[in-house]
């Protein structure tokens, strides 16, 4: 999915959480289970210009900044509508392929809802007054009498809370493994009966029509476009297992492309392979005809396609396993061929001689299968698959993209006025959808595991 704009991250405001370790966290990807119909698409449907100056009114003290970039530059205005559309447009993919149906998701949106009322209720009781802790208003009193009322339906309530924060929390790979404390468990017990609380004392107030509208109104669009962020969030891990690419694709690709042609190459490693294995200076040739910019020391003196002390496991697996498979001074008897190019490898040292049982000397010559990006004249050049991927990918989900926008046609605002400008006139036409540009490659040292 596209980057987060700056709305994208407006939207997103922070939700109280139990000491911030039951955070929202990304969502998990999960297959639509049997018998689940798509929900019907409604709050996610569109979004109105009156809604967007609203969020950025509430901006307009907290985060000046934000709003002098989008009247600076009209091309950041363009985007944040073109967010705004791919947000929505991927809720309601997310509904029609019934991931909000789930109990994980659907618990997850009813927290989101409840969160989202409880915090802005809160906000406006202590509107005024500075330094309020929040919740401050709720004593122990209040909560111990939430949890001595319907205990047993509170008690599942928050069972329920509590399970689908974790679950949550353990999909995300850097907090996989933690174990929730029985702190965290108590805190969360305490945010959770103050925000059931609030919800409830902000819906009988809003049914009695005591609350003003601008905070109804206002609520009314937090939840909507944070559980839209959520869906969302939801939908895009989905998004990328439909968009992978199969070597047999880039396979094919690259057959069908000169300039992807990697003989070459290959006929040049093996030339250089034979003088090796004749006795020619290894050193030499490495720094003569190797590609690797690993061959070159901080100092800029070549290295003569040594690595020292390589620890096992570093190297890419075709590379190593070619590698160990020598005795100490012997070279390969074929190039060894990876994603980097054509490698004529040499071992120094193997493994269990001193001075380092789990490492190895090795010396290697790249003649390399890269490529410089056209569209990133000033990126490094990237092997062929690696750039290949990225650009079947791309064109994969762009595509996709696009025909979720056209199939959703959320209803989005052409332009919208910043607090504090004079309004501007709409354009002419609508704005294309938004189109995804290929990610940077970063720089990786040539034949370290990817």
């Amino acid at each position: 999915m596209k980057h987060k704009s700056s709305i994208a991250i407006l939207v997103g405001a922070a939700v109280l959480t139990a000491a911030g370790s039951l955070a929202a966290q990304p969502a998990r990807a999960v297959k639509k289970p049997a018998g689940v119909a798509a929900q019907k698409p409604n709050k996610f449907k569109s979004i109105t210009r009156a809604e967007i100056e609203m969020l950025l009114a509430g901006v307009a003290e907290s985060n000046p900044k934000v709003l002098q970039r989008l009247v600076e530059d009209p091309e950041t205005k363009k985007g944040e509508i073109e967010s705004l559309r791919q947000l929505l447009s991927f809720a309601l993919e997310a509904e029609r392929e019934g991931l909000a149906a789930t109990p994980l998701n659907k618990q997850e949106l009813e927290n989101i809802r409840a969160e989202v009322t409880a915090v802005n209720y809160d906000r406006e009781l202590n509107k005024g007054k500075k330094d309020v802790p929040p919740f401050s208003a709720i004593g122990d009193d209040r909560v111990a009498q939430f949890w001595a009322r319907d205990t047993a339906a509170r008690e599942a309530g928050f069972k329920a809370f509590l399970d689908s924060k974790v679950t949550l929390l353990k999909a995300n790979d850097a907090t996989k493994d933690h174990e929730v404390s029985g702190e965290e468990t108590e805190q969360a017990r305490e945010i959770y009966a103050k925000t059931q609380i609030y919800e409830k004392e902000y819906n009988g107030k809003a049914a009695a029509g005591t609350l003003p509208k601008s905070l109804r109104d206002k609520v009314a669009l937090q939840v909507k476009l944070q559980q839209a962020q959520f869906l969302a969030r939801t939908y895009a891990e989905l998004l990328a297992s439909k968009t992978s690419v199969s070597d047999q694709e880039i396979n094919t690709y690259i057959s069908t492309h000169p300039e992807f042609d990697s003989g070459g190459a290959k006929i040049k490693a093996e030339k250089i392979l034979q003088r090796a294995r004749a006795g020619e200076d290894f050193a030499k040739l490495a720094n003569e005809f190797s590609e690797d910019p690993g061959n070159h020391g901080a100092d800029g003196v070549s290295q003569g396609g040594l690595y020292k002390d390589v620890p096992k496991g570093m190297m890419i697996p075709a590379f190593e396993q070619a590698a160990l498979a020598l005795k100490p001074g012997e070279v390969a008897g074929g190039v060894v061929e990876t994603d980097f190019g054509y490698h004529i490898i040499k071992l120094e040292r193997a493994p269990g001689v001193a001075p380092a049982a789990e490492t190895y000397d090795v010396r290697h010559i790249l003649i390399g299968t890269m490529y410089q990006d056209p569209a990133n004249p000033s990126g490094r050049p990237v092997p062929f698959v690696t750039y290949v991927r990225s650009k079947l990918s791309d064109e994969k989900e762009t595509q996709m993209i696009d025909e979720i926008i056209a199939r959703s046609n959320v209803s989005v605002p052409d332009d919208f006025t910043v607090p504090g400008t004079a309004p501007a006139k709409a354009p002419a036409a609508k704005s294309s959808p938004v189109k995804k540009t290929a990610p940077a490659s970063r720089p990786k040292r040539t034949a370290r595991k990817k």
